[in-house]
C-alpha cells in the first residue's frame, strides 16, 4: 500500500500544548475509525508552523476525506516513492 507524506500548515503548531495536540490526535484518530483499516497514520512531526503527517493508504482521496472531515489542512500530499537512512550508504 503507498506510503504518503502531507504537509498540514498550521501557524503556531510549534507552541501546542500537550494537550492540545493530544486533542488533534484523538479527533484525527475518530475520523480514521470512521474511515476503516485501509487508511492508517503512521506518526507526525511537528514544526513551528507546520505538521507533517506520514500515512499509508491506498490513494490521495481517502486522505482528502479525512482531512476534510477532521477540518485538517491537508496542503500537500506526497506519495513516498522510496525510503532511505544511513545503512542505504553501506
Amino acid at each position: 500500500m503507498p506510503k504518503y507524506v502531507i504537509e498540514r500548515n498550521l501557524p503556531g503548531a510549534g507552541e501546542l500544548s500537550r494537550d492540545q495536540l493530544q486533542m488533534l490526535s484523538q479527533k484525527s484518530c475518530g475520523i480514521l475509525r470512521e474511515l476503516g483499516p485501509e487508511i492508517e497514520w503512521m506518526h507526525s512531526y511537528v514544526t513551528h508552523d507546520k505538521l507533517y503527517c506520514v500515512y499509508i493508504a491506498p490513494n490521495e482521496d481517502i486522505i482528502r476525506e479525512h482531512a476534510n472531515k477532521g477540518g485538517f489542512p491537508a496542503d500537500h500530499i506526497n506519495e513516498v516513492k522510496s525510503e532511505l537512512d544511513p545503512t542505504f550508504a553501506a
